[in-house]
């Protein structure tokens, strides 16, 4: 998965035009255990209503040779590359309650 991927997903899902700003290592734990370690790419985004920034990865499917893309925009709460990875954990474990 390269950029030009994370790029398309930021465009397609929020809008705007995104720009590859800059990359960093973000290792999530929780409870002890690792929940995400892996390289967020940090996006500037023009043309969007609210947000002037956008954050973007992937991981692996369970189970599957694919990946899922992840595309956060920086608006309140999330501030940083690390609350983006966050918010999208918090959000899939909701999602996966009955």
């Amino acid at each position: 998965m390269d950029s030009r991927d994370l790029k398309m997903a930021i465009e397609s899902q929020h809008g705007g035009i995104a720009t590859l700003a800059s990359e960093v290592h973000v290792h999530e734990v929780w409870q002890g255990k690792t929940v995400w370690d892996g390289v967020v790419s940090i996006f500037d985004l023009a043309g969007h209503p609210t947000a002037k920034r956008a954050y973007a990865w992937s991981s692996p499917v369970e189970g599957s040779k694919n990946r899922r893309i992840y595309a956060v925009l920086h608006v309140p709460p999330v501030d940083s590359a690390e609350k983006a990875v966050r918010a999208a954990i918090v959000h899939e474990f909701r999602q996966e309650k009955p």
